[in-house]
C-alpha cells in the first residue's frame, strides 16, 4: 500500500499559491452546490441511490480538503472547473470497480492513512480527531463517519489505480537507459534568424496601397460587441494590514515549506514556478498574502452583493442607490470586449464572463467578483454592438499594420530563398558558416539543448517556441525541428511569430555516463510513476464509456481521472 507522506506535503504547499478559503456570497446566482442524485440512477446496470450520491459527494469534499491543503470546495474551486457533481460520478465508477475486484481494506490500514492524513494539521491546532470533527467537520455538515468512510475508500481507490497501472510500471533497465538518452542527449546548433523588424525600414507604403489593404482587412478591423459595466470595488490592499496580522499566526509555515523541498527540490521549483528556495518561500508567503485580504474584503463585498440582491425590483440602478447609502464610491467601466476584458481594470476573467451575462432586465447584477487586485460588484450599464471603424478614424493604426505585413512577408521570403541557397551550397560541400558570409547572415551559435530542456530564452526572444505550445503560422517549435533534422544538415525555413529561423544542426553530443548512472535510479521512478498515471488513465475512461453516466458528466478520452489528483 502506498504511502503519501511524501507527495502530500508538496501538494499542500503547491496548492497555497492558489487562492485560500473564500466564502460563498449569500446572493450569487452562480454560486450552487452539486445538486443530488435522483431517487435512484444506474451506473453499470447496478442502482445508485439518492444517499448513495449524498455519500459520495461528501467523500468529494474531503478528497478535495486533503488533496489542497485544508480547502473545502469553494466558489475559486468551481471557477477552476472542480465540478463536484461530475467528480462524484467518477469517485462511484471507482468504488464499483474497487468492489468488482474485490479490494477490501482493513481497519488498520485506514487507520493508518487516517493518522497520515491528520498528521498535516496538527500545528494548526488539530491536535485530535476530536477537534477535528468539530472546527472541520461539523461546519461543513461532515461527520466521523464520512471521514472513516473516506479514508477506506481513499486507501482503496489507491490500490485500486496501482493493480490497475501495474503493467505501466514493467520498465526494464535497457528501456530507461534508452529513454534516459532519448530525453537528454544534447544537440550542437546554430541559427540564422529572419526578423521582420529588420525589414521595417525598407518598406514603402503608398497611401493607395494602405487604403487597399484595410479593405482587404475589414474583418480584422471589426470591434465586436461591447459592453460597460457599473461598479463597486473592494480594493486587496485595503486589508493588507490585517493580512499580515493573520500571516504571522502561521508559524509553521516556513517549516513545511522546507520540508516540501527536501522532499524532492526540483519538483518542488518546478511546481511553485520559482527558480530558488528562497523565491519560493517569497512566493508562497505574498500568495497566503493575498489570501487573507481576499477573505476580509469578501466579507464586506458578501454583505453589499446580499443586500442589493434583495432590493426589489431588481434594476440596475439599485447598484447606485445602495452604494451611496453606504458611502461607497459608483464607477463605470470604459467599453469593452469578452476577448480583451476591460484596459482600465485588472478584473480578470470571471468580470468579463459576468459582464457578458448580465441583462437590464432579468441578471442586472453579478459578484462578487474576484479580480486581480480587487473585489466586484457589477451592474448592467450599457451594451454596444459590433461596428467597424472608417478608415479615416483608423488610418494611422492600418499604416502601421501594412508596414508590418510587408515587412513580415519580406522576412519570410528571405527566408526561403535563403534556405534554397544553402541547400545548394551544402551539396556543393560549402560549409554552413561560408554560406552564411556570403550572404552577409550571421549565424547565433545556440547552447546545448535536449528534449528535456525548459528553457532557452535566446531562441525564445525571437518569437521562436520551445516545444510547439504556442507555435503559429505553421511552426513546429525548435525542439522538433533540431531532433528531426540530421546532423551536418540545415531545417527548412520555419515560420515563427516574428519572421522565421533556419537551424543548422553540427552535430549530437556526447551523453555524460557519471550523470546518467547518478540520475537513473530517480528517472526510472518517475518513468513508471508516469506510466503507471497513463495506464490507469486508459483504464478509467474505459469504464465511464462503459457505465453510461448521465450526458455531460463523461470525461474526454486521455484526460487524467479525479482521483489520481487527490
Amino acid at each position: 500500500m502506498r504511502k503519501h507522506q511524501t507527495w502530500l506535503w508538496a501538494v499542500i504547499i503547491t496548492l497555497v499559491i492558489i487562492s485560500f478559503l473564500y466564502a460563498f456570497s449569500p446572493a450569487s446566482k452562480t454560486n450552487s452546490s452539486a445538486r443530488g442524485s435522483s431517487d435512484s440512477e444506474m451506473i453499470n446496470g447496478e442502482p445508485i441511490s439518492r444517499e448513495d450520491f449524498a455519500r459520495a459527494a461528501r467523500e468529494v469534499q474531503l478528497r478535495y480538503f486533503f488533496g489542497s491543503g485544508g480547502r473545502f470546495v469553494d466558489e475559486e474551486a468551481r471557477r477552476n472547473g472542480f465540478d463536484v457533481e461530475r467528480e462524484t460520478y467518477y469517485w462511484l465508477v471507482l468504488l464499483q470497480e474497487m468492489k468488482h475486484m474485490g479490494i477490501q481494506v482493513s481497519d488498520d490500514a485506514a487507520l493508518t492513512e487516517a493518522r497520515q492524513m491528520l498528521g498535516q494539521f496538527q500545528r494548526a491546532g488539530l491536535t485530535s480527531v476530536d477537534v477535528f470533527v468539530k472546527q472541520v467537520l461539523e461546519p461543513h455538515e461532515l461527520g466521523i463517519e464520512d471521514f472513516e468512510r473516506f479514508t477506506k475508500h481513499y486507501v482503496g481507490i489507491q490500490e485500486l489505480i496501482a493493480t490497475v497501472g501495474l503493467s505501466g510500471k514493467l520498465v526494464t533497465p535497457k528501456e530507461a537507459e534508452s529513454l534516459y538518452v532519448r530525453e537528454h542527449e544534447e544537440l550542437s546548433t546554430a541559427a540564422v534568424f529572419f526578423s521582420a523588424s529588420n525589414y521595417l525600414a525598407s518598406v514603402v507604403a503608398p497611401p493607395d496601397a494602405v487604403a487597399h489593404f484595410y479593405t482587404n482587412q475589414l474583418s480584422a478591423y471589426r470591434i465586436p460587441d461591447r459592453v460597460q459595466v457599473s461598479y463597486v470595488k473592494w480594493d486587496l490592499t485595503n486589508y493588507q494590514a490585517g493580512a499580515r496580522e493573520e500571516l504571522a499566526k502561521l508559524t509553521n509555515l516556513d517549516e513545511q515549506i522546507d520540508l516540501a523541498y527536501q522532499k524532492d527540490s526540483s519538483n518542488f521549483l518546478k511546481q511553485v514556478n520559482a527558480p530558488t528556495l528562497d523565491k519560493a518561500r517569497q512566493k508562497i508567503h505574498d500568495a497566503r498574502l493575498k489570501d487573507f485580504e481576499v477573505q476580509a474584503a469578501r466579507k464586506k463585498a458578501n454583505a453589499f452583493a446580499s443586500a442589493l440582491f434583495e432590493m426589489e425590483p431588481q434594476r440596475p440602478e439599485n447598484l447606485e442607490t445602495l452604494a451611496k447609502s453606504n458611502g461607497l464610491p459608483v464607477q463605470v467601466s470604459e467599453p469593452f470586449d469578452d476577448i480583451d476584458g476591460p484596459k482600465d481594470l485588472n478584473a480578470g476573467r470571471a468580470f468579463v464572463k459576468d459582464a457578458f451575462s448580465l441583462t437590464a432586465s432579468n441578471e442586472p447584477y453579478a459578484g462578487p467578483v474576484l479580480g486581480d487586485d480587487a473585489l466586484f460588484v457589477i451592474a448592467y450599464n450599457k451594451q454596444i454592438p459590433s461596428e467597424v471603424p472608417p478608415f479615416e478614424q483608423i488610418q494611422g493604426q492600418v499604416f502601421e499594420d501594412y508596414k508590418n505585413d510587408r515587412a513580415m512577408f519580406l522576412a519570410r521570403s528571405n527566408g526561403l530563398a535563403f534556405y534554397q541557397k544553402l541547400t545548394n551550397g551544402l551539396a556543393q560541400g560549402k560549409t554552413f558558416s561560408a554560406i552564411c558570409a556570403e550572404n552577409n547572415l550571421k549565424p547565433v551559435e545556440l547552447p546545448p539543448f535536449s528534449l528535456s530542456t525548459r528553457a532557452l530564452p535566446i531562441v525564445e526572444d525571437h518569437g521562436v517556441s520551445l516545444n510547439g505550445e504556442r507555435a503559429s503560422h505553421g511552426q513546429l517549435g525548435l525542439k522538433q525541428l533540431a531532433f528531426s533534422t540530421p546532423p551536418g544538415k540545415v531545417s527548412h525555413f520555419d515560420p515563427s511569430n516574428e519572421g522565421g529561423m533556419i537551424l543548422y544542426v553540427r552535430s549530437r553530443l556526447p551523453l555524460d555516463e557519471t550523470k546518467m548512472k547518478k540520475e537513473l535510479p530517480s528517472f526510472v521512478a518517475v518513468v513508471r510513476q508516469q506510466r503507471q498515471q497513463e495506464a490507469f488513465n486508459v483504464w478509467f475512461n474505459e469504464q465511464l464509456q462503459k457505465a453510461h453516466l448521465p450526458l455531460g458528466q463523461q470525461r474526454a478520452p486521455g484526460a487524467s481521472p479525479g482521483p489520481a489528483r487527490s
